[in-house]
């Protein structure tokens, strides 16, 4: 009998030792070590937290939220840290995408 567990915990491991995922871990902690690109990213994470509780609760983005947002995208954009590691994310991100897609196959497969 297979337990599917032990390959999940397999697979955590190895995305650990992934490219992306070094990548992504050392430009976070590049970003940590700027205390004012710290804050901005930091700043950034809690709207965007903000604004997902808004749209579960059913809730429309204020004429304020989207000033907001426009101002923080527009500092995020001049920050270079910031801008680093949200390209690493993507990169990490597509890498999961592909895993996702090749875990679900069968389900896929299933239906079609």
């Amino acid at each position: 009998m297979i337990n599917i567990y032990d390959t999940a915990n397999q697979l955590e491991r190895e995305l650990r030792q992934t490219e992306q995922f070094k990548a992504l871990k050392a430009a976070f902690e590049e970003l940590k070590q700027n205390e004012a690109a710290y804050a901005l990213f930091k700043e950034f994470q809690a709207f965007q937290q903000a604004m997902q509780q808004k749209m579960m609760a059913g809730e429309e983005m204020s004429d304020e939220d989207a000033t907001k947002a426009q101002n923080l995208t527009e500092k995020i954009q001049q920050e270079a840290l910031v801008s680093a590691l949200m390209m690493k994310e993507q990169a990490f991100s597509q890498l999961i995408n592909e895993l996702n897609r090749i875990v679900l196959a069968p389900v896929n497969e299933l239906y079609q």
